[in-house]
């Protein structure tokens, strides 16, 4: 069976014997079901990236003309100095 004693401690748990008991169970479960994943052969198995059938689509990354702060600050319902002014939301 799974010690997780030492688990317990990193987590600084204290659990009783009978939620240890029970925890060290399902851990011994996961520990075989993955021991019995390292058994299956995938010699003829290519690696994927990802599960779906989907490619990425890049653009050029050209620089192009920024917009001066007079002209965001243009149509902003206030505006103090070179900045938005909105309400308080904070005392």
């Amino acid at each position: 069976m799974f010690d997780i004693k030492e688990y317990e401690a990193m987590a600084k748990l204290s659990l009783p014997e009978d939620e240890r008991l029970w925890a060290s169970a399902r851990a011994s479960i996961l520990l075989e079901s993955f021991d019995a994943l390292g058994g299956v052969d995938l010699a003829s198995v290519s690696p994927l990236v990802s599960v779906l059938d989907v490619v990425n689509v890049m653009r050029e990354d050209v620089p192009e003309k920024l917009i001066s702060r007079e002209e965001l600050l243009a149509n902003a319902p206030e505006a103090n100095n070179g900045y938005f002014q909105v309400p308080k939301t904070l005392d």
